[in-house]
């Protein structure tokens, strides 16, 4: 069964590069512009992954995974967030909203592969 990553970054070039790497190895990515376009789309459909940028309009990356996290199908589902966000303050931040891991931007494709793979096989 193919996995489906749900990608949400305001950034076109970002979400398009995390689209291009994921596809290139077998996963199906659906896009999201911000937090409240992210819940819309979660709404729908279920993923295996959520990969979310911190800043963002309308409703930022820590606010979609509190959102997410309340919700009953998303309870155990990976969060990753992929930001230019790095100090640890902001990792702490993430861990209490329950993010399950954090990639700093810009990022390597192939340590964005690894680390899906590790965390949704």
């Amino acid at each position: 069964m193919v996995k489906t990553i749900l990608a949400v970054d305001d950034s076109p070039s970002i979400r398009q590069m995390v689209s291009f790497t994921l596809n290139s190895v077998g996963y199906e990515v659906v896009e999201a512009v911000d937090g409240v376009d992210a819940l819309r789309v979660a709404k729908a459909q279920t993923f295996g992954l959520v990969l979310t940028d911190q800043n963002m309009p309308r409703m930022d990356g820590l606010g979609l995974i509190r959102a997410l996290r309340c919700a009953p199908a998303y309870r155990d589902v990976p969060i990753l967030m992929l930001t230019t966000e790095s100090s640890e303050q902001m990792k702490s931040a993430g861990r209490a909203a329950g993010a399950t891991g954090w990639l700093v931007k810009p990022f390597d494709p192939q340590k964005l592969i690894e680390v899906v793979r590790k965390v949704i096989g």
